[in-house]
């Protein structure tokens, strides 16, 4: 008969990282300065490209010229239409052995400017927006806004935007109806308090000085924007503008444990790959970190991951290698860097606790993604859980597996299921976050490391 203490052994833990690795905190803490600097570098897939680019090649990777055989060790990048990071580092084994991929995306929800978004409304000047993914609209007003985008001119000339992260920027704002006068407001459903239409940023309110003129406040907008940035109303039509929160990331806490910013989702994945691959040096297998567009919309277009954008890379890296591209990938292995919901005990209804992730426990395996009935995932098999559970043991990262949350409420995607329609075996894994998709998230530094430190193990992986 086994003791009381013995059967304990048997069950599941999920322990914080805080007592189970208690010495990877202080390593944690380090680690994470560079990830919110990545954070505030990178507000938008363009930036956040731009910066890990500047990073690459600080590193010492060169540009991908495909049908170059590589040597070992070489380590190579390449930019997909300014939105999309492809970095690799070639291994000591034939490809036909099979690629170690890290793949995390670099969007995230935000509002964007629509084609022809000036307008003025009762002396008060604006911008028309369309929000970009799962946002909940009533987290928008009342919180400093920047723009962040390109514009191109009619000349083809073009110019980067970038107003409200200066601290002598001006900043923008969606304004919200007062609790005085808000009781029809208050009788809506949540979900529409705030419309879309409602999403219109305050830009400016002084009009110019010809009283006899229509639209003063508008044309003001457009003679300040003229004057800075040499365009006219028509060249929004060639622009990419996108609007924000002008707020730094910002640790969170008296024990500064946690970070609070936006744009977790998923730059917090996307870090500790890009991170993981710059540090791997002679891997067995050739490595590959992807930090992919259009995530947050379905993953479609040229930059997502419903392209062939990725694998036509892939492609090309077997064919320099003089490799089989289908046997490779058949060998090949993916971790789907993505984030899931940190159980949040303030509305504790929404989760099942014991298949929840918790902020501060480590890295999260989500076996399965996807709607209800697993909708729209790759459900990984309970081989591709064996080798990364083991592989996480090996190297004394901190884990634990779960679920988005209750299964009726909804539930989520991630790009698993495009990596695993090319034959690659894929699994989901990521960091829990707290108060996912607004525009102030909350992680857990330790969880952040955690990600790291499995990503590195990947990639380092002779198995």
């Amino acid at each position: 008969m086994q003791t009381t203490e013995q059967l304990k052994e048997l069950l599941y833990k999920n322990d914080p990282v805080a007592d189970t690795a208690p010495d990877t905190l202080a390593a944690a803490q380090d680690f994470c300065e560079g990830y919110k600097a990545f954070l505030d570098n990178g507000k938008t897939e363009r930036e956040a490209t731009a910066y890990s680019e500047k990073l690459l090649r600080e590193a010492g990777y060169q540009p991908f010229v495909p049908g170059v055989k590589l040597a070992p060790g070489t380590k190579i990048y390449t930019i997909n239409r300014n939105k999309c990071v492809l970095a690799a580092t070639i291994g000591q084994r034939p490809l036909e052995e099979g690629f170690h991929l890290n793949i995390a995306h670099i969007d995230s929800p935000r509002l964007d400017l629509r084609p022809v978004p000036v307008f003025e409304k009762n002396g008060l000047g604006y911008l028309r927006t369309h929000y970009y993914g799962g946002v909940r609209k009533y987290q928008w007003p009342t919180i400093p806004l920047a723009l962040h985008g390109v514009i191109y001119r009619a000349d083809g000339t073009k110019v980067d935007i970038c107003i409200g992260e200066k601290d002598e920027d001006p900043v923008f704002c969606i304004t919200d109806l007062l609790p005085h006068l808000g009781a029809k407001q208050n009788a809506k459903p949540l979900s529409e308090g705030i419309s879309a239409e409602d999403l219109n940023v305050l830009v400016a309110s002084q009009p110019i000085p010809d009283k006899e003129a229509e639209q003063r406040v508008k044309l003001n907008i457009l003679g300040m924007l003229n004057e800075a940035y040499g365009i006219t109303e028509r060249d929004f039509t060639r622009a990419e503008i996108e609007v924000v929160p002008a707020i730094k990331a910002r640790d969170i806490g008296l024990d500064r444990a946690m970070i609070g910013a936006y744009g977790h989702d998923d730059r917090v994945d996307a870090y500790p790959a890009l991170m993981a691959e710059i540090g791997v040096q002679n891997p067995p297998r050739t490595t590959v970190c992807v930090l992919t567009d259009k995530e947050e919309t379905g993953s479609d277009g040229v930059t997502g991951l419903n392209s062939m954008y990725v694998f036509h890379f892939l492609q090309q890296l077997c064919a320099g290698q003089g490799s089989d591209y289908i046997t490779a990938c058949k060998a090949s292995r993916c971790l789907s860097a993505d984030v899931t919901a940190a159980f949040d005990p303030t509305f504790a209804d929404a989760f099942e606790p014991d298949n929840g992730t918790y902020a501060g426990r480590g890295v999260a395996i989500y076996k399965y993604t996807g709607s209800r009935g697993k909708s729209g995932t790759s459900d990984a098999s309970a081989e591709l859980v064996s080798y990364l559970t083991a592989l996480m043991d090996r190297s004394g990262i901190v884990w634990q597996i779960g679920e988005m949350g209750k299964l009726d409420l909804g539930g989520g995607g991630t790009v698993a299921k495009y990596v695993a329609n090319q034959d690659i075996d894929t699994i989901d894994i990521g960091v829990p976050v707290l108060s996912m998709h607004a525009p102030f998230e909350v992680v857990s530094k330790a969880d952040v490391y955690m990600a790291y430190l499995t990503f590195k193990a990947f990639c380092e992986d002779p198995q």
